[in-house]
């Protein structure tokens, strides 16, 4: 990491809870939001000149609850907040703001910024992406790459969706029982994307982003104590710690992502492995399918394979056949195809994924699926021309080089079944 590094780290670990709690206080997104920021600025300051406080988040809240106060006391031309010495750790001041902060209720300010976000004033997409923005603070970009369209489309998203917050007189309480059961879907699919902006990072923000992963699963976690019958919060919880499992196996020394397959399986982080399985076995006793609980299965089964070539992908196949019907998209089905090339080669995986070129013109993976079945396939024309979109289209230096290793690695395998294959027509 760099200087500033742990910085950054402890920033995104400690933002849901110091926004949930801004909001308490100012009852008013963009007031929340912006009494934040002001208290990251600070922390930029303060925190590489006396180090950590013990409690981030209590430090951020006690900041940022000033700062706000400083500014409605500037509109009314009162006094301004203290310099940095008088809010710094040296007098464990972060303790005893914990002790103001309604103890009993700090864990759920998360919870209820959540609720908030996903009010049904708001249509899906603008629930999702709000609070992507306002709960785990991932930039309008980042959220862009994860829906799969435009910057500017987000940006116009996310304003929308403050605004119709504003104009609805949305109260900032926790809702009761029956509304926490209407918003669950949604708060579900926000914790879902946070984890995934985590496990998508490249090798050299792996670490950085971490705490997006950790966050999720803390979430999903507390979201599951609410709704202990729910199946699908456990199938959630499931998929979240079956991929988190990977972590330490799924980049090199360098940062460079290593496949799959090519994982040392004995990095895998065996607790959470048998805590995800314990919880997608829960789950299916219940027989109230859901996709949650189908790709935690997915992942299941993959976690049950000692090796590679031991990995069911029959019914990995089938899964996604299921997950199809239970949400159909075109990503679902770029990822069944994986599972059928395993299982009917890659003709029929490209057959499959063919159609889905428009939907998919400006997605990397489509490309690197595609131009990995092509190399599979022997078409090493077609198939350089289409790793050339990808790398076109990474977003990250990471995934280019994934790309340019798996293309030397598909190059590598196919020369000898090339060669059996031109002695063959013979």
């Amino acid at each position: 990491m760099t200087d500033t590094a742990w910085i950054d780290a402890a920033l995104t670990s400690a933002r849901p809870q110091a926004v949930g709690a801004l909001l308490r206080y100012f009852r008013n997104l963009d007031a929340a939001e912006e009494a934040y920021q002001n208290a990251c600025l600070r922390a930029l300051k303060s925190w590489q000149q006396n180090g950590p406080p013990r409690d981030p988040a209590s430090w951020l809240i006690m900041v940022g609850r000033n700062a706000g106060i400083d500014d409605i006391r500037r509109h009314r031309k009162q006094e301004a907040l203290p310099e940095d010495e008088a809010i710094s750790d040296l007098g464990d001041a972060e303790e005893q703001v914990a002790e103001r902060l309604d103890g009993s209720h700090y864990r759920d300010d998360i919870l209820r910024l959540l609720f908030i976000c996903c009010h049904p004033d708001l249509p899906a997409t603008q629930q999702i992406a709000l609070a992507l923005r306002i709960v785990s603070g991932l930039t309008v970009k980042q959220i862009a790459r994860a829906f799969i369209v435009s910057e500017a489309a987000m940006e116009q998203r996310i304003t929308r969706a403050k605004a119709r917050v504003a104009e609805a007189k949305v109260p900032f309480e926790t809702p009761g029982a029956v509304e926490r059961s209407e918003r669950l879907v949604s708060v579900a699919a926000m914790i879902y994307l946070i984890f995934n902006e985590g496990y998508s990072a490249s090798g050299d923000t792996a670490e950085i982003r971490a705490p997006l992963c950790e966050e999720a699963i803390r979430l999903s976690r507390l979201l599951l104590r609410l709704f202990q019958s729910e199946p699908e919060i456990m199938g959630l919880t499931a998929l979240l710690l079956l991929q988190h499992a990977r972590a330490a196996a799924r980049f090199d020394s360098d940062g460079a992502v290593i496949l799959l397959e090519d994982q040392d399986r004995a990095l895998w982080n065996k607790a959470l492995i048998a805590e995800g399985l314990a919880l997608i076995d829960k789950a299916m006793r219940h027989r109230r399918s859901g996709p949650y609980q189908v790709q935690a299965a997915i992942s299941a089964l993959h976690a049950h394979a000692e090796k590679p070539g031991d990995t069911d992908w029959t019914q990995i196949d089938l899964l996604y056949r299921a997950l199809e019907v239970m949400q159909p998209s075109p990503v679902v089905t770029l990822n069944r195809a994986v599972a059928v090339s395993k299982v009917r080669g890659a003709q029929a995986a490209l057959d499959m994924i063919e159609p889905l070129a428009s939907r998919l013109s400006n997605y990397f993976h489509y490309f690197g699926v595609r131009g990995a079945f092509l190399m599979q396939l022997g078409r090493n024309e077609e198939a350089r021309v289409t790793f050339d979109r990808a790398i076109a289209l990474a977003n990250t230096s990471a995934e280019a080089a994934h790309i340019r290793m798996h293309l030397d690695r598909l190059m590598r395998d196919s020369k000898p079944a090339a060669a059996k294959a031109a002695n063959a027509t013979k």
